[in-house]
Formats: C-alpha cells, structure tokens, sequence
C-alpha cells in the first residue's frame, strides 16, 4: 500500500504539500496540483488515513507531548496516564511523540499509518501544527483550544471562566486587591491557550468588580517565588489576595509571603488553579479550581475514537470549572480572626 511519502516522492513535494492538494484546505498551483494527482493514480495511493499498510486498523493512538521549556512534567504525566488509561479500556495502545517544536511527529505517524488519530496537547493560539492536523487525513483531537478553531476537535477546561472564578470568589470576600502568579515566562512567549486565556479572565473580572489588580509570570524554585512576591507587594501594596496558576509555586509562594509578614489566610487569601491533590496538600490547604487531568484525557480520547468510527462530535467541548473552598481564603477584614472558611 502506497504512503504519502511515496506519493510526495513520486510529484517532488513535500508530504504536507500531497495533504494541501488532496485536502484542498490550502491553496496549491494547478501545476502541482496535477503532478500529486497523476502520483496517486499511478501508486495507486488512498486517503485512507489511520489503516496499516494491510489496511486493517492499528489501535493505536498517538499522543503529542512536546517536551518543551516552561511545562511541568508532572501534569504532563497525569495527562498522558489519563489518555493511556482510557485508551486502553478500549483496547486500543499509545504511542507518544515528544517532538519539541512543529508538526515532524505528527507527519511521521501520518506517513507511516503506525496509529489510527492522535490527541494533540500544550496548544497554542496560533499552532504550528494546525495547518498539518487540518489537512491530513489522520484524525485529530486537541486537548486545548487555538484561536480559530474552525474545522478541529478540542477539548480543555475553560480557563478563561477558571480565571473569574477564582476572583469572583476573592471579590465576594471583600477583597479590593488581587494578583495573578503566571506561568513562566516562555509559556507565555510561545501564546499557549490555556495560559493566555486564564490572563484573559482574571483581568476580565478583576476589571468587572473595579479591583486593582496585576498579572506577572513567574519562573520555578523559590528564588523566583520570593522574587514575585517582593515585586508584587512593592506594586501592589493594598494587596490582600492572590490567584497562582504555577502548580510548582504553591508552597514557595505562600512561605515567601509568611517570611514578608503576611500569614495565607491571617493577612493574605490564596487561590490556584491546579489539580486537587496539590492544592489540598499544600502547607495550607488552598482554595482551589482543578485541573481535571483525567476527564481531559478521556473525554479527548472518547472523542477521537467517536470520530474514528465516523460518528459526529463537536467541536469544542468547554469543562465548566468547579471551585473548591479549603482553608486558604478568608473575607477582608476579618481573616485573622477566621481562620478562612475552612471547607474541603
């Protein structure tokens, strides 16, 4: 059974470029256009994408996990244990691709019909790979959402509701002044979705209850951790509440606080965006909006498999977040005579 890559071989383009001219989704001159067509008629070539080369299904999934600068292996690993879990309940394996930067991996397993679909993590607004998941014919699920998610499968928390929640809450206590522990730095730079969009609703609802308030991304280890909190307390000195998406920092940054005189939840409310065990295992316990690692994973892999067997899906499925109070937060005023509210 011919490959993409023989077809690609045979016209003298790339196999990106045999996928535009089948697909028709991106524009190709008509001189190209013919010499793709005459390859698939002469190899014989099927858009059949997903099928090894006897033609029967290889139940297998590919999981693209960039290992790139900025991510936290831990919920990295949480993801790729949800998606193997899930798969493997419907008997199919995992075949995972590291590959940092561009759609190499993506187009390999295309190439080779190794694996059925693959889900595709650590999205960015603007994603290189898009354009090759868009026009090839293996199918794809995203777990994140891109800016124009036309034509794709994703599925993702929605962080930007994920980001009100946790000052809408903060606001509800009688806080007048909020900050945001970012990410770091270059999961900034690289626009991924799910950091630029927890921004977005923080500083929507900050705005909306006429909070002051600041964004800053933060890098690992509790140097940075105490480097962000001075900064902050020097910018923001009415600051009385804090929302950190950085699972890594939460300890570091509520010690940091405590050494500059201010207690989480005496003088200071806390917040996370983060998966559940983390938060209540933390020093204290933290209020918290989870990162459903294991629902992503599955629900993206019951997508693909839906897909897989031709039934219809939608095309972005947004999880509502859920906050969870714990003893980390506690109304303006009276915090140190509360002791935060207390509730798992």
């Amino acid at each position: 059974m011919a490959k993409i890559t023989d077809v690609a071989r045979r016209a003298g383009v790339s196999p990106s470029t045999v996928s535009y001219a089948l697909s028709g989704k991106r524009p190709i001159s008509d001189a190209t256009r013919r010499r793709v067509q005459a390859a698939v008629r002469e190899l014989g070539y099927r858009t059949d994408g997903g099928r090894s080369r006897s033609g029967a299904r290889a139940k297998v999934l590919a999981l693209a996990v960039p290992m790139r600068p900025g991510i936290h292996v831990p919920v990295v690993t949480q993801f790729a244990v949800s998606v193997v879990t899930a798969a493997r309940a419907r008997d199919h394996d995992v075949l995972l691709l590291t590959q940092g930067e561009g759609d190499e991996g993506i187009g390999r397993v295309t190439d080779s019909g190794l694996a059925d679909g693959v889900i595709v993590t650590d999205v960015q607004l603007q994603d290189p790979r898009l354009p090759l998941l868009r026009s090839c014919a293996l199918p794809s699920v995203l777990i994140g959402v891109p800016a124009e998610a036309d034509g794709l499968t994703c599925v993702d928390l929605d962080f930007r509701a994920a980001g009100e929640l946790c000052v809408d809450h903060l606001a509800g206590l009688g806080h007048r002044a909020v900050a945001l522990v970012g990410s770091p730095p270059e999961v900034y730079v690289r626009r991924t979705a799910f950091a630029r969009r927890l921004v977005e609703g923080f500083t929507a609802a900050a705005d909306r209850h006429g909070l002051a308030s600041v964004a800053l991304p933060c890098g690992t280890g509790r140097d940075a951790a105490r480097a962000v909190v001075e900064r902050l307390l020097r910018d923001l000195p009415a600051l009385t509440a804090v929302v950190v998406h950085n699972e890594p920092l939460v300890d570091p940054l509520i010690e940091a606080f405590e050494e500059l005189g201010m207690r989480v939840p005496g003088e200071l409310s806390l917040t996370a965006v983060c998966p559940a065990p983390v938060a209540a295992a933390a020093r204290v316990p933290v209020t918290s909006v989870a990162v459903p690692a294991a629902e992503l994973g599955a629900r993206a892999v019951h997508l693909l498999v839906r897909k897989l067997s031709g039934a219809p899906v939608p095309g972005t499925t947004l999880l509502p977040p859920r906050l969870t109070e714990r003893s980390s937060t506690a109304p303006r005023g009276h915090q140190g005579l509360s002791g935060g509210s207390g509730r798992g």
